[in-house]
């Protein structure tokens, strides 16, 4: 077996993987950016509104934010949405 072809085959693959991994995540990146002008954008229709767009299962949370615990707020966030760390965090100042 020629070991050279084998290696040019394995370094073939991974970068035709490599190349589709990355042109899914730019993909997921504009559609994660297009939501979050969505969000934003009923955040702010909401506001406007006057609408709550409090969540009962998210009591826990305002409660740690008016006792002033804003990480523990956004590590419960997190908990109860299974949002990352970034979408908890703007998600735990809307609520401010």
């Amino acid at each position: 077996m020629d070991y050279g072809m084998l290696l040019f085959g394995v370094v073939v693959l991974v970068a035709v993987v490599g190349l589709a991994s990355s042109s899914t995540d730019r993909k997921l990146g504009r559609v994660d950016r297009r939501l979050a002008r969505v969000e934003r954008k009923l955040d702010a229709i909401a506001d406007r509104l006057g609408v709550s767009t409090e969540e009962p299962e998210l009591a826990e949370v305002t409660a740690l934010l008016r006792q002033g615990k804003k990480i523990q707020a956004i590590k419960a966030y997190r908990d109860r949405t299974g949002a990352d760390l970034k979408e908890a965090r703007d998600a735990v100042e809307r609520l401010t």
